[in-house]
């Protein structure tokens, strides 16, 4: 039997009609609410939440609230080469229908059990929490640690939600498929995952997230550097003797080792090797499937976005960052 509890109010008394609860919109508001509203509530129904609120946060992790200079500059930032990129191309009613309707800073990195790092989670489309705010550096915005951080993420949730509301071709999972690494992706050594075939080490955990990470890293990334890692997309394989006479077989990623890097992993005698280029290949043509994918469901120019994100990147520093002008 369920127990019900009322209450009641006396008409005779004359009630103040002030609450005695603070209203969480006004109370403590500052200039930079203030420019949250006009420059995410309104134009793009963001809120974007910098202090820190135990509800919203991981209650694992032990974590610090972003600094409100430090969420000013990413704020700003995030607007300018997240939100304006997009906008810039397909339009401010794609940004309003389809990103995320809370962005969270959080102040510190955020530690796992296992002693990785977190950079970034996204909540079922809805939400995308940032760590390490702290350590940005407004008055000296360095791209690479911005994309790292900040920005690779937000791409890499952002296409998870584009994929999710009209699913990719299944043969972009056919593609690397024997290479998949499950949880295994930490310990994959470096350049290994460009020779397996993946343009990151988290690319190769499973598809989708492989479907994503071709896009943020595309994205964030110049041509230069894209033609750098298919480059290294290589395996060396040598076969032959140690100096014992037993068989040995040793693989070797990216770059062709040296004969003293040779006998170092235990060769002393080469009786074979082999080359193996064809993660460049899965690469490519992943990218040609993610990039037919964009433009046929979304009417997305992968090349034409890129194009505006790297002009934007390129700006980081004549921004200013310090005053909410």
């Amino acid at each position: 039997m369920g127990a019900m509890l009322t209450m009641a109010s006396c008409s005779e008394d004359s009630l103040d009609e002030k609450s005695i609860f603070p209203d969480p919109t006004t109370s403590n508001s500052t200039a930079f609410d203030k420019w949250l509203e006009v420059n995410y509530q309104q134009p793009y129904n963001i809120q974007l939440k910098y202090r820190f609120e135990f509800k919203e946060s991981d209650e694992t992790k032990n974590l610090a609230p972003a600094r409100y200079d430090k969420s000013v500059a990413l704020a700003k930032l995030t607007k300018y080469l997240w939100l304006e990129s997009y906008e810039e191309l397909k339009g401010r009613d794609f940004i309003r229908q389809y990103c995320p309707k809370i962005l969270h800073f959080i102040g510190s990195y955020g530690y796992n059990s296992g002693g990785s790092v977190t950079l970034g989670v996204a909540e079922g489309g809805m939400k995308i929490t940032l760590y390490n705010v702290n350590n940005l550096d407004f008055n000296n915005p360095d791209i690479e640690f911005l994309n790292y951080w900040f920005f690779k993420t937000m791409h890499h949730e952002f296409a998870h939600i584009l994929h999710q509301t009209k699913p990719y071709p299944t043969d972009f999972n056919e593609v690397s498929a024997a290479n998949y690494q499950s949880e295994s992706w930490v310990n994959l050594e470096e350049n290994q995952w460009l020779a397996l075939g993946f343009i990151s080490d988290y690319a190769s955990r499973e598809t989708q997230e492989d479907f994503v990470e071709i896009i943020a890293n595309y994205i964030t990334h110049d041509q230069e550097w894209w033609d750098e890692q298919l480059g290294l997309a290589v395996k060396y394989t040598y076969k032959g003797k140690t100096s014992a006479g037993a068989d040995i077989e040793k693989s070797f990623y990216g770059t062709e080792p040296t004969a003293a890097e040779i006998k170092a992993a235990g060769i002393a005698k080469v009786e074979s090797t082999d080359i193996d280029r064809s993660g460049r290949g899965y690469i490519v043509t992943k990218l040609d499937i993610v990039r037919d994918w964009l433009k046929a469901s979304w009417d997305i120019d992968l090349d034409a976005l890129r194009t505006i994100v790297q002009r934007r990147s390129a700006n980081v520093k004549m921004l200013d960052l310090q005053t909410l002008n």
